[in-house]
């Protein structure tokens, strides 16, 4: 199953939504282009709702940190919404929820931009 995208926003801050699975070999490119695209439309606040995402590989990993230091080095955001189950537990094993701010719900996750 590819990786779908959309996008919305809600209070200056860019949402999107994805369904699908992030893996090496679906998900990865359609992940990187649309994260680059919404920062090249001037997106500072960035949002990825993983609440339809159903399996993140290794690759996928790498690609939300990618996503992340690029979001970083334009001096915008990104942080990332409904992560869980296994994909929540391998974010802990790696640490890489000390890197990304992770959200439960999404208001919260709108109002911690601010």
């Amino acid at each position: 199953m590819p990786l779908f995208i959309t996008s919305r926003e809600v209070n200056q801050v860019t949402i999107l939504d994805l369904d699908g699975r992030i893996i090496l070999s679906e998900g990865c490119q359609q992940l990187r282009e649309a994260v680059a695209g919404s920062l090249s439309n001037g997106a500072k606040y960035l949002l990825l709702n993983l609440e339809r995402v159903d399996h993140i590989d290794s690759s996928g990993l790498a690609e939300l940190v990618s996503a992340f230091t690029t979001a970083a080095s334009q001096s915008a955001r990104l942080k990332l919404l409904h992560l869980t189950g296994k994909s929540l537990e391998i974010f802990h094993l790696t640490r890489v929820d000390s890197l990304m701010e992770i959200f439960s719900d999404e208001a919260s996750a709108i109002a911690s931009f601010k």
